[in-house]
């Protein structure tokens, strides 16, 4: 066994011979793991050891049968002067605090591109596993489950075309196998399509219902026993549209209000092992490939075959019309996939005792 060493003597070589036990105050537990470059858990069992009246004395003999644990080095004295630090008059550990969704699993419908890639990152970075689900976009899921993963979250990408029942039940059997577990649900998929309502055909109509209507139904109640074991939460991705007509989209202003309803019918129904709520976005603004900025639109002089000359007006268009939107929004500009996430995160997070409420995300335009 290597000589006894002191403890005095340890934390002076440690933080200086002019240390003064009494007056440290608060020591910031990165400067101490800096300073003594230990593995944190066997320096806390050593720390235990050390000065066995701070832990229970089971703790303590458990931690001596512990090949981590000893009179056998350096790195105990070191313990010891960490435990003479913790018995300081104020001293506190900056312990950095776990993210709210640690050891939580979430499957995000849509979750490829726009506002579901955006929620679906901002979930992993909160600390969930996240599986997100693609009808046709399987690059760009491919390409954010590899950003979730580099957040150092688990991620998984699976086909579902949530208008079908067999789908949306082999996806959710997928995350469940593969997580064993769903604690968040957010059923974002959906469609948008502009028509006039006195030429809307019967098939826009359904169509759009379909995947804003019945997708949220039927993935729900497929994710429903895991939610319900988990105590989990769902979070509808509504619409401003939902709320206030939009003439030019009679079809989609009803089926976000459809889904707003289901959202209260679900919360009473669920309630009181799942919550479910709804994110209304108003006008947002998504920065994908094929966007132009209108520096470059202006720029362009070249002839450009026609379907070009189209999709360069139809981006034309889009901008001046959100130009005008952010004119008349009283928070001054639209709003990004990022308001939308932090809004999800809060519902995500939030206390579970919230339910059945519809939050617009809208910088104030549905006051208009």
């Amino acid at each position: 066994m290597a000589d006894k060493v002191n403890p005095r003597r340890a934390t002076e070589e440690n933080f200086g011979a002019s240390t003064d036990l009494q007056s440290l105050g608060t020591v910031p537990f990165e400067l101490i793991t800096r300073t003594i470059p230990l593995d944190t858990e066997k320096w806390r069992t050593r720390a235990s050891c050390a000065y066995p009246s701070r832990f229970s004395r089971t703790r303590c003999c458990a931690a001596q049968s512990s090949p981590n644990c000893g009179e056998d080095s350096a790195s105990f004295a070191a313990a010891r002067a960490f435990s003479l630090l913790r018995r300081a008059p104020g001293y506190t550990e900056a312990v950095k605090p776990n993210p709210p969704l640690a050891g939580k699993t979430a499957l995000v419908t849509g979750g490829a591109r726009r506002i579901g890639r955006a929620v679906a990152i901002a979930l992993a970075e909160a600390g969930a596993d996240v599986a997100i689900s693609y009808r046709s976009s399987r690059a760009q899921a491919d390409a954010t489950a590899a950003e979730i993963a580099d957040s150092g979250r688990r991620a998984l990408v699976v086909e579902c075309e949530v208008r079908s029942e067999p789908s949306v039940r082999s996806a959710v059997t997928a995350v469940g196998v593969q997580f064993g577990r769903i604690d968040l649900l957010v059923n974002n998929a959906a469609v948008f399509t502009s028509a006039a309502l006195e030429s809307l055909t019967l098939e826009q109509w359904d169509a759009t219902f379909e995947t804003n209507a019945r997708g949220p139904f039927l993935v729900s109640r497929e994710a429903l026993p895991y939610l319900r074991a988990a105590h989990g939460r769902i979070i509808n991705i509504g619409s401003l549209g939902g709320l206030h007509p939009w003439a030019g989209h009679a079809h989609y202003c009803s089926s976000k209000a459809a889904l707003h309803m289901l959202t209260q019918t679900m919360a009473k129904a669920f309630a009181p092992e799942v919550s479910v709520n709804c994110v209304a976005p108003g006008w947002i603004e998504i920065d994908e490939a094929g966007m132009m900025p209108p520096d470059t639109l202006r720029q362009e002089t070249a002839p450009w075959p026609q379907e070009q000359t189209l999709h360069l007006e139809t981006q034309r268009r889009k901008q001046l019309e959100a130009a005008r939107f952010a004119a008349k929004t009283p928070m001054g500009r639209n709003g990004t996939a990022t308001d939308i996430a932090q809004a999800v995160l809060f519902f995500a997070s939030g206390p579970h005792f919230i339910t059945g409420q519809t939050l617009a995300i809208d910088g104030g335009l549905g006051l208009l």
